[in-house]
C-alpha cells in the first residue's frame, strides 16, 4: 500500500474515521470475506482494519492468526475447550489452524490485526485488561524529552515463528521525538491517552476505547501527559 502512515481504526464512540479502507479479503478462505475493510496490507503478512458482520461461522482451520477488538455488538467464540463471550472493549486472539465456532451478533464490529503464518498456533486467547504486568524496556534515552518513564507489560499470545506478540502494556507520562516504527503495532487504548505526531505536523489523539495500527517505518512521535495502559499486538 501507500507509504506507512498512523491508521485510526475505531473510535471508543463509534464516530467516522478518515482512514480509508477496502473491501479485501485476506485469502481465498478468509471467512469473512465479504465483510472485512483493510486499512493496511504489507508485504510480511501483516494486516490490519475492520470487520462488520452479524452471522455465525463454523470453521474446521482457521486461516491465520488474528487479533479482536470488539468496537460494538458482541460476538461469541466457542471451541470443544473455551467459550469467550466478547463485548465492547474486550479482545481476544485466535491462532491460525483453530476449530471454532463464531458467533457475532448482528451490528457487530471489531477491530483486527491480522498475520498470515503456515505454522498453525490453534486456540484461543483473552486478553485480560487487568493483567498483572512486570518491568519492561522504556524507550531509548536518546529519543526522549525529559524524564525516561516507567514501563510494564506482559505478553498474553507468543508466535515464535513470526515473532507476534500481544499483551497488555502500561507507562507513566513520556514525551519521545519522531521516529520511523520499529514494529507493526495495534493499538487499543484501555486507559489514559496519547497524541502521535506526524513530521507534517498532523497528530492522531488516541483515547480510551480507540483503536490505532501502526505500520513498521511509520515516522511519528509520542505524547502522553498521563499514564496509559493499552492493548498491544506487535510483530
Amino acid at each position: 500500500m501507500s507509504q506507512p502512515t498512523v491508521l485510526l481504526l475505531a473510535r471508543a464512540d463509534g464516530s467516522r474515521v478518515v482512514t480509508p479502507f477496502k473491501s479485501l479479503p485476506l485469502s481465498a478462505t478468509d471467512p469473512f470475506m465479504d465483510t472485512r475493510r483493510v486499512a493496511w496490507s504489507g508485504g510480511d503478512g501483516v494486516s490490519a482494519g475492520i470487520v462488520e458482520t452479524g452471522d455465525v461461522f463454523d470453521l474446521d482451520d482457521f486461516p491465520h492468526t488474528e487479533v479482536l477488538v470488539v468496537h460494538a455488538g458482541h460476538v461469541v467464540l466457542k471451541t470443544l475447550e473455551q467459550t469467550l463471550e466478547l463485548g465492547v472493549g474486550a479482545s481476544a486472539v485466535i491462532g491460525r489452524g483453530t476449530a471454532l465456532r463464531i458467533e457475532a451478533h448482528p451490528g457487530t464490529q471489531w477491530a483486527f490485526c491480522a498475520m498470515a503464518t503456515v505454522a498453525p498456533t490453534p486456540g484461543l486467547t483473552l486478553l485480560d485488561p487487568l493483567a498483572m504486568l512486570s518491568p519492561s524496556a522504556a524507550p531509548e534515552p536518546q529519543i526522549l524529552i525529559g524524564p525516561t518513564p516507567q514501563c510494564r507489560s506482559r505478553n498474553a499470545f507468543e508466535d515464535a515463528v513470526t515473532d507476534l506478540r500481544v499483551g497488555i502494556w502500561d507507562s507513566t507520562p513520556y514525551e519521545r521525538h519522531g521516529r520511523a516504527h520499529k514494529l507493526n503495532e495495534l493499538m487499543h487504548l484501555i486507559e489514559g491517552s496519547v497524541s502521535l505526531l506526524a513530521p507534517d505536523g498532523s497528530n492522531v489523539t488516541v483515547n480510551p476505547g480507540d483503536s490505532v495500527f501502526v505500520p513498521q517505518g511509520a515516522p511519528c512521535a509520542w505524547k502522553s501527559t498521563r499514564y496509559v495502559r493499552k492493548v498491544y499486538a506487535v510483530k
